[in-house]
């Protein structure tokens, strides 16, 4: 088994107070590995969101520890939290959240831009992205000029544009037809097979299923018992 990516001891996570708090997440327990696709699937709310978004450094945990290649990222300040998101995560959004006057080479090389890279290198790398998601020849295109699946794609070259080591993404899937969510999770398990990196979905799409290596299912705020005999457990 791969090195651990993600290492989570009894994380809890509640909004609001009294009679109208919502337990998101109850005492979760999860180790995620380099290398791997990780899926987390359940119903509308069930946790699995608010569990990304903890993974992710988005949201603090009330409780429980949460460490993320190495880095205990429930213990830094939110400043410090940033610049973990920066050096480690990218986000897959599922409404893409591109920017409609920019083509595709300058929604990918954005990230990039904005840290004060020279346009020209943050160009050359953004190529290089859209080449992985095979989009080579859609640079000069906006957004709008763009299918749904193509669109999800070049979110997917953004996410990447700085080399993060965990990738995640919520519902990735779940506004696209059949043949075109099949070249988005493709994509996806190319970037898994890296060893040095680790992506992990969450999603209530059961086509998608097969793609992954390990997947759990949440309930309730809570990680639902291993069921291998039913394939809820790869690995």
């Amino acid at each position: 088994m791969n090195n651990i990516a993600c290492r989570l001891r009894g994380v809890s996570k509640t909004y609001g107070t009294g009679e109208t708090a919502v337990h998101a997440v109850k005492q979760v327990d999860l180790d995620i590995y380099q290398g791997e696709l990780f899926m987390i699937m359940g119903p509308s709310g069930s946790g699995k969101t608010t569990l990304l978004s903890l993974l992710g450094g988005t949201l603090y945990c009330d409780s429980g520890t949460i460490d993320v290649f190495g880095t205990p990222i429930h213990t830094l300040s939110p400043e410090q939290l940033t610049e973990f998101r920066r050096t480690y995560v990218g986000f897959i959004f599922q409404q893409f959240h591109l920017v409609p006057t920019l083509t595709a080479w300058e929604n990918v090389a954005l990230p990039l831009l904005i840290q004060g890279k020279k346009r020209q290198d943050a160009y050359a790398v953004a190529q290089q992205k859209l080449e992985l998601v095979n989009l080579a020849h859609m640079g000069e295109r906006f957004p709008r000029n763009l299918s749904g699946g193509e669109q999800q794609r070049l979110a997917i070259a953004r996410a990447l544009i700085h080399e993060p080591r965990l990738v995640i993404s919520d519902e990735p899937t779940s506004n696209l037809d059949l043949e075109t969510g099949t070249k988005i999770m493709n994509v996806l398990k190319t970037i898994a097979k890296d060893t040095s990196r680790t992506v992990v979905i969450v999603t209530h799409d059961p086509r998608i299923v097969q793609y992954g290596d390990r997947m759990v299912q949440m309930s309730d705020g809570r990680i639902l018992p291993s069921l291998a005999s039913d394939g809820l457990e790869k690995k």
